[in-house]
């Protein structure tokens, strides 16, 4: 029978390059003639920009802290055990790089026992046990304090999360079993499962405070010291912590329930880890830990070694990783600074940019437009965009002052941006347009000054084409919503210099934007995969294929939303004029659809109307369409979009569009809100076999968002 140390010495093997977390054992007298305490601290030896984590080494070490105080307990030299972190975190859970390591269902049930047996030995101490929650807290590092008899959490805590839905795991080390039992099935659904789903959504101190995880908040500046008070009052009697009776019956039932709706309705059964969860949230209804205990075992080690959750750490690690250092980008000491900013026009999106760029950069943003009635409008939708934030308590009244008075809006372009630094324009998606307005900018910028374009699918070359300055002309792609989705699609010309792309590139940063390097091809990345995506669809509609079936046949991917509920987010219009512009580059593989042309002549804004709640063919839209008498079945069509998509990609790298696959992804995690569970798409297409079908080849190399050989 292995021991908690050998299973860890074991892991720890398997993993020498993990960052170790240490628990140092403090003892010291509690306030009020209380007694003696130990306090463990979890530290591992770096500032608060490298979190504590959780690998198996450092389970050791927090193993040996507990043999310590363990001791102590039985001895009666201490009256409890408390344990935090340092400054700013508490620790945030298992350490991913050590997890993607595992190669085996053996090794992998290693790490779920390692540090169940660890955590139980904390909550079967002698005396009472604390977790002070001094600073971000996820994972096992919320699993830590599950365990323990009271919990304290600080006012100041940013982030409090179980997260591991979101990657493709599931709470392993108590989680599902301990936060049921402590706050009831409904709440930690909502923790577990809903939150996760919710592109990792994270809890403040004092919502941890209000869900009854935490037995007490204290302000951030005094926590200890205000937690050990606490504690003192809690160990002598004067402070009862009294918790709600716990609903076991219907209301248990009632809130598995609604966590199955709530995974359908985000995954579509697609990813299996929200659904392992509930299972055993569904069993901790009997309170039988251990039960608990095992199944989170068994369900971790599944999942560790399953393509989903290689894919999942895959995207995570996109996102912080890559997404912090674009591939591609030039030496950023030739970025120049931005002291200005210039908004070529004063529509909704025009608008967006405008605040964007005004509260990220704080320099003075000036908008122009064809008449005044249009640029009174956005400095307009700016003030009362200051003016929610205010109200929100987001920003103080001085701040909202100051940003307020840094928005303008002329209707004289040489008033407005003779002496800006960076000019972005947003004004109707055609050629002609932009052009004039770039001449029309170029004529009255400083030399030095970046044009930049947020076209979604022109020609940024082209667009440059007739100024004298070429090389200072960028794309500069955001998606819709700018302020939600991370994601901006910078284009190099042809002509751009790389001081220019350096600038863009440190904006970027600034407005905490994920940038992506792309080369001046239709519509880019996002734009291009979706269009070929939806254009796929919408052909297997037109030649006969019912909508209904269309549309759930790429169901098993748990997309965020439907083709047809995403064409009409983008707006019909958008999505004809994309389709046409590719469609002239590109006869061959894109199509403009006479059944989506049809609608936008009509002015419908989509294909469904929502009368019950749900969506449903629009009456209007269903007389409209002209079908041929082709139909396929579900799995036809996902076949035949899944290849198209493929093809896509392949050409595209081909093509030289971004540096690697994994650029891809990271656009359409970011950009198009692509499931982390599919790692992007790359990793999804590679596990389902269409990448060798269509290709010949995988896109990324075995091991790479997949288990390792």
């Amino acid at each position: 029978m292995s021991t908690t140390a050998d299973l860890l010495k074991r892991a720890a093997e398997l993993f020498p390059g993990e960052v170790v977390t240490q628990a140092h054992v403090r003892h010291f007298d509690l306030p009020l003639g209380a007694g003696r305490f130990a306090l463990i601290t979890l530290d591992n030896g770096h500032d608060h920009t490298k979190p504590t984590t959780l690998g198996p080494q450092s389970l050791a070490y927090f193993d040996a802290a507990i043999d310590q105080v363990e001791k102590e307990a039985a001895a009666g030299e201490i009256v409890g055990v408390g344990v935090t972190g340092k400054p700013f975190i508490f620790a945030v859970g298992a350490d991913l790089k050590g997890v993607e390591l595992l190669g085996s269902h053996e090794d992998a049930l290693a790490i779920g026992k390692g540090g169940h047996d660890v955590f139980k030995r904390l909550a079967g101490l002698a005396v009472p046990t604390f977790a002070y929650y001094n600073g971000a807290a996820m994972g096992g590092g919320v699993e830590i304090g599950l365990h323990c008899s009271y919990r304290t959490v600080s006012a100041a805590l940013p982030a409090f999360s179980l997260p591991e839905v979101f990657l493709g795991l599931l709470p392993g080390w108590g989680g599902c079993t301990l936060l049921p039992n402590l706050i009831g099935a409904d709440k930690a659904v909502s923790v577990i499962i809903e939150n996760s789903l919710n592109q990792n959504k994270q809890l403040k101190g004092a919502q941890v405070y209000e869900l009854g995880i935490a037995d007490a908040l204290f302000e951030g500046a005094d926590f200890l010291e205000q937690s050990l008070t606490w504690t003192a009052a809690v160990l002598k009697g004067e402070i009862v912590v009294e918790r709600p009776v716990i609903d076991r019956g219907e209301g248990w039932d009632q809130a598995v329930a609604k966590g199955r709706f709530l995974a359908d309705s985000k995954v579509h059964g697609a990813a299996p880890a929200a659904y392992r969860a509930l299972d055993i949230i569904a069993a901790a209804k009997n309170g039988d830990l251990q039960q608990g205990y095992d199944a989170e075992d068994q369900a971790l080690a599944d999942l560790i070694m399953s393509g989903e959750l290689r894919s999942g750490i895959y995207a995570f690690n996109l996102v912080q990783k890559r997404g912090k250092r674009p591939a591609g980008a030039p030496d950023k000491a030739l970025a120049r600074p931005v002291t200005k900013v210039g908004v070529v026009g004063a529509g909704l999106m025009a608008s967006q940019l405008a605040l964007l760029f005004l509260r990220r950069l704080e320099v003075p943003v000036v908008l122009t437009d064809i008449d005044q009635e249009r640029v009174d409008k956005g400095v307009g939708y700016v003030h009362a965009e200051i003016d929610k934030l205010l109200g929100k308590g987001r920003v103080n009244q001085d701040k909202a002052n100051r940003l307020k008075g840094l928005v303008s809006g002329v209707l004289d372009k040489a008033e407005g941006f003779s002496d800006a630094d960076f000019v972005i324009e947003a004004v109707f998606e055609e050629i002609g347009v932009k052009q004039q307005v770039f001449a029309e900018v170029e004529a009255v910028a400083p030399a030095h000054a970046i044009l930049a374009t947020n076209t979604s699918s022109l020609s940024v070359t082209e667009m440059a084409s007739k100024l004298k300055n070429p090389e200072r002309v960028v794309g500069f792609h955001f998606f819709n919503p700018v302020a939600v989705l991370p994601l901006l699609e910078i284009v190099r010309g042809e002509q751009t210099d790389d001081a220019s792309l350096a600038t863009a590139f440190a904006v970027a940063k600034k407005l905490k934007k994920t940038a992506v390097l792309v080369k001046d091809a239709p519509a880019f990345v996002v734009n291009r995969i979706l269009t070929r995506f939806m254009g796929e669809i919408q052909n297997v509609i037109d030649e006969g294929t019912p909508v209904d079936v269309a549309e759930r046949a790429v169901e098993p991917l748990g997309l965020p939303m439907s083709p047809l509920v995403l064409l009409e987010l983008v707006g019909p219009a958008i999505g004809l004029h994309v389709s046409e512009t590719l469609n002239r580059a590109f006869p061959e593989r894109f199509t403009v659809s006479p059944n989506l042309k049809a609608v936008v002549e009509a002015g419908k804004r989509g294909f469904y109307v929502y009368e019950s709640g749900k969506p449903e063919l629009d009456p209007e839209v269903a007389a409209l369409l002209k079908q041929g008498d082709t139909v396929l079945t579900e799995e036809q069509v996902r076949a035949r979009v899944l290849d198209a998509v493929a093809q896509e990609i392949g050409l595209m790298l081909d093509e030289g569009v971004v540096a690697e696959a994994q650029d891809i992804d990271l656009c359409l995690i970011t950009g198009a809100g692509w499931p982390f569970h599919l790692g992007g798409i790359t990793p999804y297409l590679d596990r389902e076999g269409v990448s060798e079908r269509v290709n010949g080849k995988r896109f990324l190399a075995p091991g790479v968002a997949s288990v390792p050989a």
